[in-house]
């Protein structure tokens, strides 16, 4: 199988901060432990994307603030801060996903990784929120959309619930939003009962796990209730939120699951369905095991 994996040094200069958990040494690390199997992917570099493709999505006065607040190196909140170059690897985050799209319409290749920052699905259409300035898989799916795949699945197994996802499309029936994630975390949104509202009703689901859950809990999810809503919705394009941070090492979650509880987690979901994957790097906090994390999922891939 063919898979590109998309990343470019830019995201590198998204400054956070020393002791911001969000930081470069995440992709630095990344780059280190896929080095093994780095010859045997499609590499290619993200795009900078117009303000019509983030639009999509935002609004223009969201965009409009996140450009001023990197001009003048200013946080949006307490967690989610902007430097000089934050804007910039913002805009190719979501090119990446342009770039990986373009490539599987193309025939270039099958599936594709993003290894961007900063991550995407805490940002709603308005705000920026939980270290995610634009919603890099949202407008990702709006742009598979105009290029011709009708019905796109996201799939977000990040320990946080992706609110801005979720937000996005709550309303819409041509986007079906699956998510697990950890109950009583950040940011407290994702009950079970929130399946979407008017015709998105029913295209919607979130799964909670409680704290110090592991691989059989999760593992349940991937194995015996995603499937029956992939099967439903019939995706033409799966769009996956690859959050690490419900390993057993991360310092901001609770959960127990595995590397290899991991590896199973994208054996499940790319066994799904046979259509194309592109997967966004969300979360994942300890960088040792995010490495090895993004190394056995591109392993999985490659399959």
């Amino acid at each position: 199988m063919k898979v590109a994996y998309i990343t470019d040094d830019v995201y590198l200069q998204h400054d956070t901060g020393i002791t911001h958990p969000e930081s470069a040494q995440r992709l630095v690390a990344i780059n280190q432990a896929i080095e093994p199997i780095r010859d045997r992917l499609v590499e290619k570099s993200p795009i900078w994307v117009s303000k019509k493709i983030l639009q999509a999505v935002h609004s223009a006065e969201h965009i409009q603030n996140i450009i001023d607040a990197s001009e003048y190196g200013t946080p949006i909140d307490l967690d989610t801060i902007c430097s000089i170059n934050s804007y910039k690897a913002a805009v190719k985050a979501v090119g990446a996903g342009i770039v990986a799209i373009d490539g599987i319409k193309a025939g270039e290749f099958q599936r594709a990784f993003c290894a961007v920052r900063p991550p995407g699905h805490h940002a709603t259409p308005t705000e920026a929120m939980g270290f995610c300035l634009f919603n890099n898989i949202a407008i990702s799916a709006k742009y598979a959309q105009s290029i011709g795949y009708e019905k796109v699945m996201i799939i977000d197994f990040d320990v946080h619930h992706g609110n801005g996802t979720q937000d996005t499309f709550y309303e819409d029936d041509t986007v079906f939003y699956f998510s697990s994630h950890q109950a009583f975390a950040y940011p407290g949104t994702g009950m079970e009962a929130h399946k979407g509202k008017g015709v998105g009703e029913g295209f919607t689901a979130n799964f909670l796990m409680m704290p110090d859950g592991g691989d059989d809990e999760v593992l349940d999810i991937y194995e015996n209730d995603l499937p029956k809503y992939v099967e439903n919705f019939n995706p033409d394009i799966i769009l996956v939120s690859a959050g690490y941070d419900l390993h057993e090492s991360d310092p901001l979650a609770q959960l127990n699951v595995t590397t290899e509880g991991i590896a199973k987690i994208i054996r499940l979901i790319l066994e799904c369905a046979n259509v194309p994957f592109v997967f966004f790097l969300e979360g994942g906090y300890d960088v040792d095991a995010l490495g090895e994390n993004v190394k056995v999922t591109l392993e999985e891939m490659m399959l």
